[in-house]
């Protein structure tokens, strides 16, 4: 009996610490995302992302300031991930932010919204 409660917990204990690191490796890595980020946003959302790029001064909406928490925190991390893989467009938002999934992975997205959301923003999803 006493056995049989031990492995139960620890089957208990298992599932859920692997649970766990499937979540955070799901999220993505900060650090690699800094990388992709460096490459592909920052020329419109600048390095800081403020959206103060190089190239944000041709455009016109101009592109949108990701350390801004207050906005930032009002978005998903699924609605970021959408936003980036299929464009501004497809989320109802500027069509000059292009879609980015035949560029970055998945798991691109995911590493570069962990870093938004520990660097850049320095915020996570608090709902509407």
């Amino acid at each position: 009996m006493f056995n049989k409660l031990i492995l139960a917990w620890l089957i208990v204990v298992l599932a859920i610490g692997g649970s766990l690191l499937a979540y955070a490796a799901a999220k993505g890595d900060p650090a690699k995302g800094k990388e992709k980020y460096t490459q592909i946003c920052a020329s419109c959302h600048g390095q800081g992302g403020k959206g103060d790029g190089p190239a944000a001064a041709a455009l016109d909406p101009k592109p949108r300031n990701l350390s801004d928490p207050k906005y930032v925190s009002t978005l998903s991390d699924e609605q970021i991930f959408k936003t980036v893989k299929e464009g501004g467009a497809a989320v109802g938002k500027s069509p000059l932010m292009p879609a980015w999934g035949s560029v970055l992975s998945d798991s691109d997205i995911w590493n570069v919204i962990a870093y938004l959301r520990q660097d850049i923003c320095k915020c996570q999803y608090k709902g509407k």
